[in-house]
């Protein structure tokens, strides 16, 4: 027991000897924790999930000398005491807090509360980030450090962020945050524009141990073939882009391409065929016929106009769709 928290207990006893009245205990937000030894853990030291504890109580035998994890919605069970919430809070607060409930028996309890085993602090980064998986949180990070932890966003990352934490560490400071079904969670999004454009600085925010961060692959539209930029498209929240946006985004057709017997390729509902939607692009391009919308995962090719490469196999149009550039669409 530190010595403060033994001369809070002094003064309180001696101010109504009856019972002392509750200690209110302001729980710090947790920290990236260090280490694994009881050494690591710092004055400033949070406690969460999966810390191993060691509890000593003078004149208590049913809790002295235990040892015991902290569970996983950060709160830990003892004789006498009962369940208390100690994910939060450091050892010393931690101490006052079981001192208050020994009181019941015993004024002033001499309580202390030391970290055998420190968790470590993880993150789980999911979808289109170029290493996914489980990262450990070394220290304090925010929203976009976090992601460069997975390397980073892939070209055919979506166009918005997910998140979703444990709700004992309190609602996502986001405006749309919002708690899950469960009432377990807090979840909440982020524009990756907002992001990457540093508008909206309050958006990056600070990430606590267990954040699940989910980025969806965009949808993408597909040029193949006689186009002065060909590659994937991926598209933002609108979903959908018309023939004339799309060759707009590729800059054009080559002079070579026989725009006159370009073809849609569509996935069938389904199925991993696919339909194939003749398209006179020389006709949109001069207005002669309505122009085409797109669909997500289209592959519009545009074969060239010399007689020895007309022919194509649908396979060799998938093979190069599957190794294209990814272009972002702003």
């Amino acid at each position: 027991m530190t010595l403060i928290s033994f001369a809070i207990s002094l003064v309180l006893f001696f101010q109504n000897p009856v019972g002392p009245p509750a200690i209110p205990i302001k729980p710090l937000a947790p920290l990236a924790n260090q280490g694994n030894q009881g050494a690591a853990a710092s004055d400033n030291y949070a406690l969460g999930p999966g810390d191993q504890i060691m509890i000593r109580a003078v004149d208590v035998e049913e809790i002295d000398k235990q040892a015991i994890v902290v569970d996983r919605r950060g709160n830990i069970d003892l004789p006498i005491v009962g369940k208390l919430q100690a994910a939060g809070l450091t050892p010393d607060q931690l101490e006052v807090a079981i001192a208050q409930r020994l009181t019941k028996i015993l004024v002033p309890p001499d309580v202390s509360v030391s970290v055998t085993t420190a968790h470590k602090d993880t993150v789980s980064i999911l979808g289109a980030v170029l290493t996914p998986g489980v990262h450990e949180l070394t220290s304090e990070k925010t929203l976009f450090e976090t992601l460069s932890l997975a390397g980073g966003l892939r070209p055919d990352a979506g166009y918005v962020v997910f998140i979703t934490r444990r709700i004992e560490y309190g609602p996502i400071p986001l405006p749309n945050a919002a708690p899950d079904a469960t009432g377990q969670y807090s979840v909440a999004s982020v524009s990756v524009n907002s992001i990457m454009a540093a508008s909206n600085p309050a958006e990056n925010i600070v990430i606590k141990p267990n954040d699940v961060i989910s980025i969806p692959p965009a949808d993408i539209i597909y040029v193949i073939g006689a186009v002065k930029k060909p590659g994937g498209f991926a598209l933002n929240n609108n979903g959908t882009r018309s023939t004339l946006q799309i060759l707009s985004l590729a800059e054009g057709l080559e002079r070579t391409a026989a725009g006159d017997r370009a073809r849609i390729m569509r996935k069938i509902p389904g199925s991993d065929d696919r339909d194939e939607i003749p398209i006179d692009l020389r006709k949109i391009l001069s207005g002669k016929i309505s122009d085409m919308p797109l669909r997500a995962d289209d592959i519009l090719f545009v074969p060239v106009s010399t007689s020895k490469a007309v022919g194509y196999r649908t396979l060799d149009v998938l093979s190069l769709s599957a190794t294209a550039l990814i272009y972002r669409v702003p």
